[in-house]
């Protein structure tokens, strides 16, 4: 079992915690690491583009010129593509671009993610973090403690008052055990999380 430090919110190192090599210590598979990105930022696709073919555009019910004798080419509506104001070739419509990861593979990738960040050291944990008032500035003091920038917080439920605390700090997002995801994990540079949110990961996971 890999071993990381422990820290407080002052960026002390308090105590060692032994990490679930079935969580954070599984060989990295890169392919489905990138298949779970693709299929959220796929899944965040709204779909909702939309262009008129020459059938859609009003107008152009009759020929601009007559067939033959004006010296033009012969043209059959002012509402072909060729036209200013026309239909376009291959209209974008409203589409869904969601597809479907079996479980197994998103908990693969998961646990992926989380092991890359483990051997790359940029995954903190800390003892605990609790606020008693919202403040951002809290809040930035514990990162400039652990000498961190861009993080992902993963946090325990019940944690209202640091995750208000956080959500005005540029490059920096909270998330629950519940609602971590592989994109969100490479996105940041760093994984800050807790004691007791690495034990209900390990308790949902391993």
């Amino acid at each position: 079992m890999a071993k990381v430090s422990v820290y407080n919110i002052e960026g002390k190192e308090v105590d060692t915690i032994e990490l679930n090599d079935a969580v954070f210590g599984v060989e990295v598979n890169e392919h489905l690491v990138h298949m779970a990105v693709v299929n959220q930022l796929a899944n965040n696709r709204q779909g909702t583009q939309k262009a008129k073919t020459r059938s859609e555009v009003s107008g152009g019910g009759r020929k601009p010129w007559r067939q033959k004798g004006t010296g033009h080419a012969r043209q059959g509506s002012t509402r072909a593509p060729q036209w200013t104001g026309g239909g376009v070739v291959f209209a974008p419509v409203p589409r869904d671009y969601s597809f479907k990861m079996n479980r197994k593979e998103k908990r693969a990738a998961l646990k992926s993610a989380l092991t890359s960040r483990v051997e790359e050291n940029k995954f903190i944990v800390i003892d605990e973090l609790k606020f008693d008032e919202i403040k951002t500035k809290n809040f930035v003091n514990v990162l400039n403690n652990l000498n961190v920038n861009k993080a992902l917080v993963v946090l325990e439920d019940g944690n209202t008052n640091v995750e208000i605390s956080a959500r005005n700090i540029p490059d920096v997002k909270t998330a629950r055990t519940n609602t971590i995801n592989v994109y969100d994990i490479l996105k940041y540079n760093t994984v800050i999380t807790t004691k007791a949110a690495v034990a209900a990961i390990e308790e949902v996971y391993a």
